[in-house]
């Protein structure tokens, strides 16, 4: 995901190191060009704090039409540029969503689920707002801890519960972001989740998406790059906009 500024009282570890580890670990590399994919699919990108109060005219001149917006972590950080940089790419004229960053080992998913859907996480059939989205990633304040101390059972049983809760006060339930390495070291490569879920799978390579998580057929979203022309990372849309803008409805 796009790097986040970290609070003060919390370790001052970039985001962007955990995404490049990521494509590391699936074999890819950052990318210095858009893959061929993007010509015909709705480009789009992912922002935090770290990219502040975002020029939402000049994303969407240079060809942006969607945004994921992090919105919370855990139960207790909301992301203080998350009204400008949602609000702000509506009027922009820009499809978006919002995305909580999971911390497994703090609290339980109902709980988190809760805190992101009071603080931006919501939806409405409008055509303008994407499903709410889990970020579950590799731990990026504890490396021996890659997984949080979580069993691969109580991992599975996290994301459910977030699930549930994000389903049952927004009537969508979340996209999940996540990698093929992840899925499979975290969750022993479940297959729980790809039926009713759309993913959204991190993977930086010019070939393509790669292997999916175990349980999907096809992804919804793709992160392709961690830097490009747009502010924070790339992602693509896997479908035509009018897709895109039935997804957000809820078709």
């Amino acid at each position: 995901m796009a790097r986040d500024h970290i609070p003060p009282s919390r370790p001052r570890r970039h985001r962007l190191l955990t995404a490049s580890v990521a494509a590391l670990a699936l074999g890819g590399t950052a990318l210095a060009e858009v893959p061929a994919a993007a010509a015909s699919r709705p480009k789009g990108h992912d922002v935090s704090s770290h990219q502040k109060n975002v020029n939402w005219a000049s994303a969407r001149s240079k060809g942006a039409r969607f945004v994921y917006v992090k919105a919370t972590e855990s139960t207790t950080y909301r992301n203080p540029y998350f009204t400008q940089q949602y609000n702000g790419s509506r009027k922009a004229g820009m499809i978006r969503g919002a995305y909580h960053f999971a911390l497994p080992h703090k609290s339980s998913g109902k709980s988190q689920a809760a805190h992101f859907v009071r603080n931006g996480g919501g939806w409405r059939a409008d055509g303008w707002t994407l499903p709410p989205a889990l970020d579950i990633e590799y731990n990026p304040y504890d490396k021996k801890h890659k997984c949080y101390g979580l069993s691969k059972a109580r991992m599975t049983a996290w994301i459910r519960s977030f699930s549930n809760e994000v389903v049952r006060l927004t009537g969508r339930r979340p996209v999940i972001y996540t990698t093929t390495h992840w899925w499979n070291t975290c969750t022993g490569g479940s297959r729980a989740f790809g039926r009713d879920h759309a993913l959204w799978i991190a993977r930086y390579s010019r070939s393509g998406a790669g292997t999916l998580p175990a349980g999907w057929s096809s992804w919804t979203f793709w992160q392709y790059d961690n830097g490009g022309t747009l502010p924070g990372d790339q992602n693509l849309f896997n479908g035509s906009l009018d897709r895109l803008r039935a997804f957000a409805r809820g078709r």
